[in-house]
């Protein structure tokens, strides 16, 4: 997937930052928030294949060298050197290839200088009060709560070439892509809320790892967020193909959230030419292949429905349901196959979950 941009260069040296940031405010647009989250999560997973077309459409997008380099030297605090080192090796790579061919790459500003009494542990200790909400002491391990508050958030927060706000989406985008550390997603999430993310932003994040093929990603942020999504607008357009009231709204990447009220559903239908992505994001619902039981949805869930197949979906009877639809591995001239409503007998005989 690539974003047509043109970019412009400007080449700066280090220099004190001239305009004060909020550092509570996402300094990302839309767009650059969304590469951004699919660069910090390639860097957590590794994937360098996919990391070095994510680095290329952020650049497209207008993110500076200076804001990537930036998150990817951030994460070796969260997925370590060697993954940081070598995502930092891609980006170095991708400036040069991208120089070579004379497209310009926005170098951008790099942190402003720290005063010389600059109190790192002091600082720190506020800024890791902020994000977690209250004082915080790791009694059990000294050392790593002094690391913690003098080192990551002082020396590395502090550099202000990225928002508070800004590294928190950088973390929580990568910790997303890393399997077995739910915890400490999850207290990030409540971070990034305390550091000025705001719902939309956290749902951002979801909506880019789904449009970037992280499908697995965006389900495990998505089971963790328990947020409410917008609505969208009256699902008019394919109303004649659902039994109940339906809300659709669009999103980057071709990502689209539909929103069901209790025991709406789609009629059967099969995907031709293309395997159709499900992640539940709110409520409670039910997917169903032709044959076989019906699957629960419930924030997190992911359904990759196979080319071919007879299936519908749609909210439980004592629940609303919103699930993000993705198309992936579509081929030329892939349609969707309208069939006969889900009746209210063969509906009726799911069970309460």
């Amino acid at each position: 997937m690539t974003l047509a941009l043109a970019v412009l260069l400007i080449a700066c040296s280090p220099k004190q930052q001239t305009e004060t940031k909020d550092m509570n405010q996402l300094s990302f647009t839309t767009e650059q928030a969304a590469w951004m989250s699919a660069i910090a999560c390639d860097e957590a997973k590794g994937d360098l294949v996919a990391l070095e077309s994510a680095i290329h459409n952020g650049l497209e997008a207008e993110l500076t060298v200076s804001q990537i380099k930036e998150a990817l030297s951030q994460l070796y605090a969260y997925t370590g050197f060697p993954r940081s080192l070598n995502a930092l090796g891609v980006l170095q790579r991708v400036i040069g290839d991208r120089q070579a061919k004379g497209v310009k790459v926005i170098m951008g500003e790099d942190a402003s200088p720290l005063s010389d009494d600059y109190d790192a542990l002091k600082e720190g200790t506020r800024v890791q009060t902020q994000l977690v909400g209250k004082a915080f002491e790791y009694e059990f391990a000294e050392a790593t709560d002094y690391y913690l508050k003098a080192h990551l958030f002082g020396d590395i927060f502090a550099r202000d070439n990225l928002t508070y706000a800004d590294r928190e989406l950088v973390t929580v985008s990568a910790l997303s892509g890393l399997e077995g550390v739910e915890p400490q997603l999850k207290a990030h999430i409540a971070g990034a809320r305390n550091m000025g993310v705001t719902e939309e932003q956290l749902q951002g994040i979801v909506v880019a790892l789904a449009a970037n093929g992280l499908l697995n990603e965006a389900g495990r942020l998505a089971g963790l967020l328990q947020t409410e999504w917008p609505q969208g607008k009256s699902n008019d357009a394919y109303a004649q193909y659902f039994v109940g009231q339906s809300f659709l709204q669009p999103y980057f990447g071709g990502v689209a959230n539909v929103t069901f009220e209790p025991r709406c559903r789609n009629n059967w239908h099969v995907h031709h030419g293309a395997v159709q992505v499900l992640i539940c994001v709110s409520g409670k619902g039910w997917y169903q292949e032709w044959n076989k039981p019906a699957v629960p949805l419930t924030p997190g869930t992911v359904i990759a429905i196979p080319e071919g197949v007879k299936h519908w979906h749609g909210a439980a009877a004592d629940s609303w349901m919103q699930h993000l639809a993705i198309h992936t591995q579509e081929q030329p001239g892939a349609t969707n196959e309208w069939l006969e409503p889900v009746s209210d007998t063969q509906y009726n005989k799911l069970t309460a979950f």
